[in-house]
């Protein structure tokens, strides 16, 4: 009878260890990288950067278009530079401008909004919110919106006791021309077809009119929606802290699908990063230290590909290739259909903001407080600046304007002649 239990309890042991070890392959072999495919939902001649319809405006919102393709168009200037200006921000300015109508429109993190002229440096108006703030504003049709965090202390966790605002301002005079009530937010507005798209810490997207701030609908996600929403034809993008990425009707907020990060042990990778779209696909980096490719269309996973740290970064597309940083200190180079790494490049830091193409080069900063320009194709260093710490870049046909920690420089190629004061 002895003999018989002992017996019964080594083919218990051996079941169990042959589940335990049937689910280690089931999660190692579902959490390993996946190439892509040039020929599966892949549009190799879909996106082109495209300028923004009002001609005084250079860079209308984070990443620069609704696709997030963080791309500029046209015209820039490029390395050596020499610095025309500075402005002194007094706080962490984590998100850089948006640039129109002569000036340039951003948020430091103690909620102060400033606009200040593009070509000196000079303020020309200021509005404390009295919320902590993590964002990059919007511009259009002559009005700047931006969404605000909770009140202090700032990095909290979320309750549903918190709240946010999405404000709208008159860019002229920074007055207000509405403003709502939402959730905690940091989710850099989208503008299209005359909708601000935002998100926010109670997962919820919302799409409101710009000219009058209405409330067009609303859709509830899983988890905190930390990032912004990428917009591209009747589809809003967008991911959230649950480890989902979504496809969302952009008139009604209906979902179409959604998809996730791919297991592992220990939790799922979460997804702080803005959602880039291009090619018919979404491109966007998690926690898990991946960037992924998923079906726009379908929400199929089309690849992944580790970076050996997390991805916080959203991604920039140019010339069929994806650009993002990782904690890992390396910044990557990635073929849009496939995911191969066609290049790295070992900086001096973690990189937790994100990168900008202009004028072939790509730049992007680490939080050893370096920002670093290379050549796009190359990944050859042409360019580093001693400041800068998250998304450090964006630029109009005179001047690159660079975010340092709690400064903003107006730089200019070195033969560019200085304007008058």
């Amino acid at each position: 009878m002895k003999r018989a239990a002992l017996v019964l309890l080594a083919l218990l042991v051996l079941v169990v260890l042959g589940g335990a070890g049937g689910y280690y392959l089931h999660v190692k072999h579902a959490s390993r990288d996946v190439k892509g495919s040039s020929t599966v939902e892949f549009i190799p001649t879909e996106t082109v950067p495209v300028a923004p319809k009002e001609p005084d405006v250079a860079w209308p919102m984070y990443g620069h278009d609704p696709e997030r393709l963080r791309a500029s168009v046209g015209p820039a200037p490029s390395p050596p530079f020499r610095r025309e200006w500075m402005f002194r921000a007094q706080s962490l300015i984590e998100f850089p401008p948006a640039i129109a109508y002569g000036r340039l429109f951003f948020a430091n993190n103690a909620g102060v909004m400033f606009a200040i002229g593009k070509q000196n440096g000079l303020k020309a108006w200021s509005f404390r919110s009295h919320r902590c703030q993590a964002a990059s504003p919007a511009v259009d049709r002559h009005l700047v919106f931006q969404v605000f965090l909770n009140t202090p202390p700032c990095n909290r966790p979320y309750s549903s006791a918190l709240s946010g605002e999405l404000i709208a301002f008159n860019a002229g005079s920074g007055t207000v021309a509405w403003r709502k009530l939402i959730g905690p937010s940091e989710t850099s507005p989208a503008v299209a077809h005359g909708v601000v798209y935002v998100g926010d810490w109670s997962g919820r997207v919302y799409a409101f009119a710009e000219r009058t701030g209405k409330l067009w609908w609303t859709a509830q996600l899983h988890g905190e929606v930390k990032g912004g929403v990428a917009v591209v034809g009747h589809s809003v993008y967008a991911a959230d802290y649950s480890s989902h990425v979504y496809a969302l009707n952009a008139s009604t907020g209906k979902i179409r699908w959604e998809a996730s990060a791919q297991p592992r042990f220990g939790s799922a990778g979460r997804f702080y990063a803005t959602p880039s779209v291009a090619y018919g696909r979404v491109y966007v980096g998690a926690t898990d230290g991946k960037v992924y490719s998923f079906g726009a269309a379908s929400g199929d996973l089309r690849w992944s590909t580790s970076t050996g740290g997390y991805v916080y970064s959203s991604t920039a597309v140019w010339h069929d290739r994806i650009y993002a940083g990782s904690y890992s200190h390396n910044f990557f180079c990635f073929d849009a259909a496939t995911g191969r790494i066609l290049w790295q490049f070992h900086a001096d830091g973690a990189i937790s903001g994100s990168p900008t193409i202009i004028a072939g080069r790509v730049y992007f900063a680490t939080l050893a407080g370096t920002t670093y320009g290379l050549n796009a194709l190359t990944g050859h260093q042409v360019w580093s600046y001693p400041d800068g710490k998250y998304s450090p870049v964006v630029a109009d046909k005179t001047h690159l304007y660079l975010v340092g920690y709690t400064r903003v420089y107006g730089l200019a190629h070195k033969s560019r002649v200085p304007s008058k004061p």
